[in-house]
């Protein structure tokens, strides 16, 4: 399979490029999807679009026997590219910069294979092959790809769901898998606190919101060490403090917002009672507040048996020795709310360049190491042809 996956490698360069130079945001991935869609068509794969609004499914197999997805989002992420590279963001502000076109161009070599082993073989069982919209953000009503295409019936039928997820800052090729939860929850709020305002060189005479805030703070960033069991992640981060526009005033109000991680749902809602409490501090020094909790995706757990499946597939195609145990990330993936609808599990692919320079997701440099994408293919396909043709656990 691997063979047949590198015989590919040109195409799925030009497909990843092709993509990454046309990026579009979530839920507005109308190329994306044409491009998906047009592809599958040429494979001679039945197709689905609007599926989660802009998602694509196709299918592969008899309809009899079991059925496996696969999984890869399309969107990209507001950001200006700044790599300077032929296939650069030709729109600009939006880029892919979280490796969703790879993860795109892959689902799309695996595609080619399954076809190819399902004429050979003629195998029994279903592949459905999701191109997920929106994998970066809510809509304004709380809506993710993910939620979108399973609420279309895009996991309904399936006995398991896989996916993977390149890594730039690890080796290319290097394959990490963890069992349980690889990844975690993930929240924000925003807060508001509330003085009197007035003359800088007269504090004494009204509240001052950026005094509450100087209070707040200390509090905020020890929640996870003091108020949280110790033995249970969780982080806590502000993203932006904003208040004041002269050195005499002070400001009436102070904006704060921040994202909140966690792994247990017991923390999880611990957590966001302790950060209003922290807010409700500025009560006890002349001033009000207002707080805006966001629930996110929910941490995202890997089905030890699937994972067994993905690992015995990339030791048998690449190698033991780049096969490696992963570590618990404080990331969140929405792929967590198709692991709550079917037994499922994500592998990260090691795609560093390596030429020294760090390559951060969600970066305006952020790159890949292209050679990595027959490999990725390679394994989504090889494990959904083992599943469907029994050689798996279903």
């Amino acid at each position: 399979m691997l063979d047949k996956a590198r015989e590919l490698q040109d195409e799925l360069i030009r497909l990843r490029r092709d993509i990454h130079a046309n990026p579009e945001l979530g839920f507005r991935e109308f190329r994306t999807a044409a491009l998906v869609a047009d592809t599958l068509h040429e494979l001679g794969i039945p197709v689905q679009t609007g599926v989660g609004r802009t998602g694509v499914v196709g299918t592969i197999g008899t309809g009899n026997g079991p059925t496996i997805a696969i999984r890869a989002d399309m969107d990209a992420l507001p950001i200006l590219e700044k790599t300077n590279q032929p296939y650069a963001s030709q729109n600009s502000g939006v880029m892919h910069a979280c490796g969703h076109d790879s993860h795109t161009a892959m689902l799309l070599g695996a595609a080619h294979l399954l076809k190819q082993s399902l004429v050979a073989e003629q195998w029994q069982g279903t592949v459905r092959l999701l191109f997920q919209p929106s994998e970066e953000a809510f809509d304004e009503n709380g809506i993710s790809g993910a939620t979108a295409m399973i609420d279309d019936g895009a996991l309904a039928g399936i006995d398991a769901v896989i996916a993977l997820h390149v890594a730039s800052h690890r080796p290319a090729g290097e394959i990490a898998m963890r069992d349980g939860y690889a990844l975690a929850n993930v929240d924000s709020f925003e807060a508001w606190l509330y003085g009197d305002g007035g003359h800088g060189a007269y504090p004494h005479r009204g509240s001052d919101p950026l005094f509450m805030l100087s209070t707040i703070l200390p509090v905020l960033y020890g929640i996870p060490s003091r108020r949280i069991n110790p033995t249970r992640p969780c982080v806590i981060s502000l993203g932006e403090i904003r208040g004041g526009a002269a050195p005499n005033v002070i400001p009436r109000e102070v904006y704060i917002q921040g994202t909140v991680r966690s792994v247990d749902t017991e923390v999880r809602e611990q957590l966001w009672a302790e950060i209003e409490n922290a807010f409700k501090l500025s009560e006890l020094m002349g001033g009000r507040y207002r707080f805006k909790l966001h629930k996110g995706y929910p941490a995202l757990f890997n089905d030890a048996e699937v994972n067994g499946w993905m690992r015995d597939v990339a030791q048998d195609l690449v190698g033991g020795t780049a096969v490696v145990s992963d570590e618990l990330g404080m990331g969140a993936e929405d792929f967590a709310y198709m692991t709550q609808q079917a037994k499922g599990a994500m592998f990260m692919l090691g795609a560093a360049i390596d030429d020294g320079v760090i390559r951060n997701h969600h970066t305006d440099i952020f790159d890949i190491d292209e050679r990595v994408l027959p490999v990725g293919a390679a394994i989504l396909a090889e494990t959904a042809r083992r599943f469907v043709t029994g050689q798996l656990g279903n």
